[in-house]
């Protein structure tokens, strides 16, 4: 919220960023995977979602979400920087809570909030 009680672009599209992320994280739960972090932090950047899948996989994922089309799809919306910054942050993350992590994934998550009431959430896995 801005100061005089208003909400700015800024707000909207961190509660927009944030609602996408949380029918990400229901998504994956309801497909088996625990969810590890939400939004962690480094002095570098910030991990949408850490989870672990049924098979023990550590499971790093990007969440992109849209209201409209004018900027292209969810999916369309993730560079090969985003990707590549994600890894980096994978790196820190992993750094970061030691533990014999086996094998690791990056995955893409687009939320598609268009029809607020009938969202449309598509996983891409292995996207690195």
């Amino acid at each position: 919220m801005a100061g005089d009680g208003t909400t700015t672009a800024w707000d909207r599209r961190r509660e927009t960023g944030r609602l996408g992320e949380a029918y990400a994280a229901e998504l994956l739960e309801a497909r088996g995977c625990e969810v590890l972090d939400r939004n962690w932090h480094c002095p570098r950047g910030e991990l949408d979602l850490v989870v672990r899948d049924g098979e023990g996989r550590t499971r790093f994922v990007e969440v992109r979400t849209r209201t409209g089309s004018g900027f292209g799809t969810p999916a369309e919306s993730v560079t090969t920087e985003k990707l590549r910054r994600v890894r980096m942050l994978a790196r820190e993350w992993l750094a970061a809570h030691p533990g014999g992590w086996r094998q690791v994934c990056f995955d893409v998550v687009a939320v598609d909030l268009r029809d607020p009431d009938r969202p449309r959430l598509e996983v891409f896995e292995d996207v690195i």
